[in-house]
């Protein structure tokens, strides 16, 4: 049985998703604030992303986790982490935040998370983050945690999507 990791920093646990997940994802991806990730969809659509989010971890041996507060790890405020499904040019560091984790600087905090754990613990040399052109908020991330432009590809369902190059793992040590 695979052992989802538990990541921690001073305000956030990233944690394994769960079913107790399902309310919240339904509800963000519901909505329109969803639309650069696929949404809004229907509840059967949000049960199958849910499904599929535990299911990466099963299939690749990693995957994304559930961003929470310290202290308040049942309430989930978006999902962050390491992802590759079979359609994606490679792995990326992936991250959507809900309403209500939004504002706080928590995905920067949780991609820092997430990006320390595909260097050291998967290993990568590189990491991209795919980011919709009009997707300021996603954007503003990119740039904050040290990325560069390299490029686009066109994906199916989403359209042209800009490849953001993370720095790599010694340029975030050094």
């Amino acid at each position: 049985m695979l052992i989802i990791p538990t990541l921690l920093s001073e305000r956030l646990t990233l944690r394994a998703p769960n079913l107790g997940d399902f309310e919240a994802i339904a509800a963000f991806r519901a909505s329109e604030r969803s639309h650069f990730v696929g949404g809004p969809s229907t509840e059967g659509e949000s049960w199958q992303y849910l499904a599929a989010l535990i299911g990466h971890w099963h299939l690749r041996g990693y995957g994304r986790w559930i961003v929470a507060e310290t202290g308040n790890e049942e309430e989930a405020l978006g999902i962050v982490g390491p992802l590759c499904p079979v359609d994606w040019p490679e792995p990326e560091i992936a991250w959507t935040m809900f309403e209500k984790g939004e504002g706080k600087g928590y995905a920067y905090e949780a991609a820092l998370l997430a990006r320390d754990y595909a260097y050291q613990t998967l290993e990568w040399q590189t990491a991209a983050s795919f980011v919709h052109a009009e997707n300021a908020a996603s954007l503003a991330l990119a740039r904050k945690l040290g990325c560069h432009l390299d490029g686009t590809f066109e994906h199916g369902r989403f359209g042209t999507m800009q490849i953001w190059r993370h720095p790599s793992p010694a340029e975030v040590s050094a």
